[in-house]
């Protein structure tokens, strides 16, 4: 009899671990796999960093200038204000590299933080992109800090979400698989851009204060839920890795240590010049189609899908050409002649007065970026 209760509370405990377990958000250990499913749902966290990314340079950006009577110069500072925290990407991934945890975690916590970020940023700019706008009693001052606020959240969660989430999913995966997952996530990264231009361009399409604070508020529950289903048992416990007394390189050892040799910042150096060149556009492209060519907010937020598809596409090439063996510097040199072909489509759309001119523009610039 006594045996028999033992084996039971044996049992019922080992279910009840197992049940605690499966409640848990940490990732097995002895799970050494990536299989797609897992990819995939890891690659969650690229949709939300697009949706922000079309809402900050796309729909945002033209509803601003066009709809709210914003003035320019005030929308290209809050536009630029993200920016900030990109050349921190580098110092975000070394801490995230060097974190510190009794729980064993280095990639999550900071994952969960971005995440944070950019929701409280989503959840406050439709309130304050109204005080910006002038149609309240406040201050002018108000507005433009609580604008400033909420761009300034959003940009530093998303660059802490992908800079960290890149590097969970290296952690995770087979050094030879590396080239596919980051293209899985590049993917991605392009078809949240597309899907949610596309559907915040459908909403938008009757354009009311309210209907621009339900889409904004509700892209920051979509951030929070997808982030969520995104790093939910995707990174195993080892506290050995994170223990207090581990020695780890500091921040300058290891960025000497990547900036040996004059063909690394060579790239570097070609990498941010390209970046400026092909991003210049983001404040002026919407706003353009708007008031040159008058197009509605729907059709311009259809530009960025645009954008992004043209994105798409010229990954695609890229991938199977560099498969093949292909020079990358020839690549990039395409890339940079189709973005000069692709601003002078932009341009001469004005007088020409050419819709289908804009667009095709506007693809290659998603092409050649």
């Amino acid at each position: 009899m006594w045996i028999s209760l033992t084996r039971v509370n044996h049992s019922t405990g080992a279910k009840w671990a197992n049940l605690g377990a499966a409640f848990l958000p940490f990732a097995d250990p002895a799970d050494t796999g990536l299989p797609l499913s897992r990819l995939f749902r890891l690659s969650l966290f690229q949709v939300t960093v697009g949706m922000a990314v079309v809402l900050l340079i796309g729909t945002l950006n033209r509803v601003m200038i066009v709809e709210l009577g914003v003035p320019v110069w005030l929308v290209a500072t809050m536009i630029s204000l993200p920016l900030v925290f990109a050349p921190l990407r580098a110092l975000i991934g070394w801490k995230s590299d060097t974190h510190r945890s009794v729980l064993g975690w280095r990639r999550v916590p900071y994952l969960w933080m971005g995440t944070l970020m950019q929701f409280g940023g989503l959840s406050i700019m439709p309130f304050a992109l109204i005080l910006l706008s002038g149609d309240s009693n406040a201050a002018p001052w108000v507005g433009q800090a609580a604008a400033a606020l909420a761009f300034l959240m959003v940009g530093a969660g998303l660059h802490t979400v992908q800079t960290v989430g890149l590097a969970l999913a290296t952690d995770i995966s087979r050094p030879e698989s590396h080239p596919k997952v980051v293209a899985m996530l590049c993917i991605m990264l392009l078809l949240g851009m597309v899907v949610s231009a596309l559907l915040f361009g459908a909403v938008l399409a009757n354009f009311s204060q309210i209907r621009l604070i339900q889409v904004v508020q509700g892209a920051a529950v979509a951030t929070m839920v997808l982030n969520a289903i995104a790093l939910w048992k995707q990174e195993a416990r080892d506290p050995a890795r994170t223990a207090r007394d581990r020695a780890e390189p500091s921040f300058i050892e290891t960025w000497r240590a990547f900036n040996t040799g004059r063909q690394s910042r060579r790239r570097l150096v070609a990498l941010g010049m390209g970046t400026v060149a092909f991003s210049m556009q983001d404040i002026l492209l919407e706003p353009y189609g708007g008031h040159v060519l008058g197009l509605s907010v729907a059709s311009t937020t259809a530009m960025t899908a645009l954008l992004a598809m043209g994105g798409v596409l010229g990954f695609v090439l890229a991938a199977r050409r560099l498969g093949r063996g292909d020079d990358p510097y020839r690549l990039a040199g395409v890339g940079a002649l189709s973005g000069l072909v692709a601003f002078s489509a932009v341009i001469f759309a004005a007088p020409f007065e050419s819709t289908p001119m804009f667009a095709t523009g506007v693809g290659m610039i998603g092409f050649g970026a």
